[in-house]
This record gives C-alpha cells, sequence and structure tokens, in this order.
C-alpha cells in the first residue's frame, strides 16, 4: 500500500482526499492495478472513511479506478489504446494553442520553466507532473481562447498519469522541458507554424513513448 500524507481537518477533506488519491495514482504511489483498501487510505490520510469513499466515486467516475474482481475497487490498468487516443487530442488541442499563442508572442513565463527544470533535477515526479501541466495551461490561457483550455480540461486525469509513467524514465525528464523551451522559444518568435508543429510533436512522442513502454511486455511474451 502506498504512504500518503495526512490531510488538515478542513470542509473540503472530499477534495482533498480526491487529489491526494489522483497523485498518488498519478505517480505511481498506487500503482495500475492495485486493490484499494478503503480503510487504508482513511487511517494514512487521517480522515473518516466518508471522505475517501466520495473521493473514489469521482475517481470511478474519472476512470482511475474500476471494479475488481470480486468486490472492491482497484486501480485501473494503464490502457494504451486510450492513452494514444488522449495524446492525439492533446496533440491537437496543444498545436492549436501554441499558433495561438504564438500570435501574440506570449510564451510561458521563464518563471513557469525554471520551475520544470528544478523539478526535474530534483526527482519527484508530483512536482514535474504539476510543471509540466503548468506550461501546458500557460500555454492553453495564453491561446486567447478560452475554448482550448476547457476542451483540454477532461482529459487532466488520464494525462496527469499518462506523465506520471511517462517521467518515471530519468533520460525523458530531461528531454521534456528541452522540448518545452523549443515551444516557448517559437512562441516568443511569434513562429506560429513551427510552435504547431513542436507542440504536436512533443503530444506525439510522449504517446508513442508511453504506447512503447505499456506494449513492451507483451512483446517479450509476457501474460500478465
Amino acid at each position: 500500500m502506498a504512504t500518503l500524507h495526512r490531510l488538515a481537518t478542513a470542509p473540503d477533506l472530499v477534495d482533498q482526499a480526491y487529489r491526494a488519491l489522483v497523485d498518488a495514482i498519478s505517480s505511481g504511489a498506487l500503482a495500475p492495478g492495485e486493490r484499494i483498501v478503503q480503510e487504508a487510505l482513511a487511517e494514512q490520510l487521517a480522515v473518516s472513511r466518508q471522505p475517501v469513499l466520495q473521493a473514489l466515486r469521482l475517481l470511478k467516475a474519472d476512470g482511475l479506478v474500476q471494479d475488481a474482481p470480486g468486490r472492491g475497487l482497484r486501480v485501473t490498468p494503464l490502457d494504451a489504446g486510450l492513452i494514444a487516443q488522449v495524446y492525439a487530442v492533446r496533440g491537437a488541442l496543444d498545436g492549436l494553442a501554441a499558433r495561438l499563442a504564438a500570435a501574440h508572442h506570449a510564451a510561458p513565463a521563464a518563471a513557469v520553466m525554471r520551475a520544470g527544470r528544478a523539478a526535474t533535477r530534483s526527482g519527484d515526479v508530483a512536482a514535474m507532473i504539476d510543471a509540466d501541466l503548468a506550461f501546458h495551461q500557460a500555454v492553453y490561457a495564453a491561446s486567447g481562447n478560452p475554448l482550448v483550455e476547457r476542451s483540454a480540461a477532461p482529459h487532466w486525469c488520464q494525462i496527469r498519469r499518462a506523465m506520471g509513467a511517462v517521467l518515471q524514465d530519468g533520460p525523458a525528464r530531461a528531454a521534456i522541458w528541452d522540448e518545452h523551451a523549443a515551444i516557448a522559444a517559437a512562441i516568443a518568435a511569434g513562429d506560429g507554424d513551427t510552435a504547431e508543429r513542436l507542440a504536436r510533436e512533443h503530444a506525439e512522442r510522449a504517446g508513442h513513448h508511453l504506447g512503447a513502454a505499456l506494449t513492451a511486455p507483451l512483446k517479450r511474451g509476457d501474460t500478465a
């Protein structure tokens, strides 16, 4: 069972429990296929079972947990096909956002880039996920079209989880921020064509990397 941080008592315990469990699933602390034990989660989070139960219902609606064989819940196994579909949508949205942002020369702030590099050096997967999302959300906001961010929002749970799997790989971590830097430079230069292409390629590479990682055991003949 994953080690989770205790939560402060507050009226929004359901939201806190939900976010804590999303972070745990995204980082791999709660592994794909792992059985969910409500009592253990409640104890680790220092809350009653009720907020955990409500949070798990939200996670089930998001597709992050599912019914386990027999009874109870488990963390939904990563599905290469679903992740490929999510990244295809993300690539289209990110490319559009980057092109629109370039029209305004509105690259993500230097502070966002510094935070991303710092998170990468720290090796903290949760921090890297937050920094990665901050970069893409900054591009969405800079696009000037609020529908881009709204369209991406429903996919963020799966994207966060996919990022968690990709970011477990050390070499991929630095490359991600090199690619972000190239996208930001194209946006700052007002080069919409390059910004869009780089943003799409960035998403495609991430989706391919994760798909390869998910299908590798099957290629080796594993049946688990």
